[in-house]
C-alpha cells in the first residue's frame, strides 16, 4: 500500500520551494532557497563559485518555525569549503542531523546546488553572438559555462545537438544568465510547488516549477493498494529549447504501470532522466517519490 507520512489525519498536503540568484561576489554568487509547509520552514543562503569549482565558501541556514532543530540550522555552516558535486547530498544529511524538520535544511541545499547550474559568469562579450546566433549561440554558451551539462540530458547530448541543427528552436535564454551585471540581485528566480492529494482509492501527486526558463507541472496518479501508476502527465509552458528539450517529455508516460516501490527512484534515471531524457524531469518525478512510504 502506497501512502505518505505527510498526509496523516489529512487528505491533502502542499510543500513550496523557493529560490533566487543574487550576482553578489566578483567570482561567485550567492543562492537562497527557501523550503515551507505548514509545520516546518527554513532558509539556507550560500556564497557558491560558479561552475567548474561549485564551491562553497559561506554558508547560512535559519530556521522559519518555532517547531524546528535549531541546532541543525548551524551546523549548515560547515558547508563551507564542500563542493556541490557527487557526494554533497550525503554531507547535508550528515550536517542537517534528524531532529525536528532537518530533512528540509537537506532539500534547501540540494536546491542551491541546482540553482548553481543556471547562473555563469561568462565575459560579457562572450554573449555577443546571442543577438545573431539564436538558439544555436546560447547552446554552445550553455555547453561553455557549465561544465557538467553535456549528455545529461537530450538536450545536451549529441542526438539533441543534432536535431537543433535540423529544425525550429526557440528559447527564452538571455544574456544576464551567463553574464549578469554586477551587484544584479534575482538574476534567477524560481518557485516550486508539491502536493499530495488523497482522493479515495487514488493518491495524487502534482509537481510544478516555475522559473526564468522552465515551466513545469507533472501529476501522477497512484492506486493506493498496489501502487501501480495509473496515470503521469505533466504540461510545459516553457522549456529553454522549445522544438529540442520537448522531445523527452513523452517520456513521462513510460511511468504509467509502474510500480511505486523502493526501487522506484533508481529505475526513473533510465526512464525519464540520463541522455536521452529530461533532466528537469527527473529531478520533479525524484522529489515527489520522497514524500511517499512505501
Amino acid at each position: 500500500m502506497i501512502g505518505s507520512t505527510l498526509l496523516q489525519g489529512r487528505d491533502r498536503y502542499e510543500r513550496v520551494v523557493e529560490g533566487w540568484v543574487d550576482n553578489s561576489h566578483e567570482d561567485a554568487f550567492t543562492h537562497t532557497v527557501r523550503v515551507h509547509d505548514d509545520s516546518f520552514g527554513v532558509e539556507l543562503s550560500a556564497v557558491c563559485t560558479p561552475s567548474p569549482g561549485y564551491e562553497v565558501r559561506e554558508a547560512r541556514a535559519r530556521a522559519l518555525t518555532d517547531r524546528m532543530d535549531r541546532a541543525a540550522a548551524s551546523r549548515l555552516a560547515e558547508l563551507r569549503g564542500a563542493r556541490m558535486v557527487a557526494g554533497f547530498a550525503r554531507r547535508l544529511t550528515v550536517l542537517a542531523g534528524a531532529g525536528a524538520g532537518s530533512s528540509f535544511f537537506v532539500d534547501a541545499g540540494i536546491e542551491v546546488a541546482r540553482l548553481a547550474r543556471q547562473v555563469a559568469k561568462l565575459p560579457r562579450e562572450a554573449t555577443a553572438a546571442m543577438a545573431t546566433g539564436g538558439p544555436r549561440a546560447c547552446w554552445d554558451l550553455d555547453t561553455t559555462g557549465w561544465i557538467d551539462l553535456p549528455d545529461s540530458c537530450f538536450t545536451y547530448s549529441q542526438a539533441g545537438r543534432a536535431l537543433l541543427e535540423a529544425r525550429e528552436v526557440t528559447t527564452p535564454m538571455v544574456a544576464d544568465l551567463y553574464s549578469p551585471p554586477p551587484g544584479a540581485s534575482r538574476v534567477f528566480v524560481r518557485k516550486r510547488v508539491l502536493r499530495l492529494v488523497r482522493t479515495g482509492p487514488r493518491l495524487h501527486c502534482f509537481h510544478s516549477m516555475h522559473d526564468n526558463v522552465h515551466g513545469f507541472d507533472i501529476h501522477y496518479e497512484i492506486e493506493v493498494e498496489s501502487g501501480r501508476i495509473a496515470a503521469a502527465d505533466s504540461i510545459t509552458s516553457r522549456l529553454p529549447y522549445q522544438g529540442l528539450c520537448t522531445e523527452p517529455q513523452g517520456k513521462i508516460a513510460s511511468l504509467r504501470g509502474e510500480t511505486v516501490d523502493a526501487g522506484l527512484r533508481k529505475r526513473i534515471q533510465a526512464l525519464v532522466g540520463g541522455p536521452a531524457g529530461c533532466a528537469q524531469l527527473y529531478d520533479l518525478t525524484s522529489d515527489l517519490l520522497k514524500l511517499l512510504t512505501v
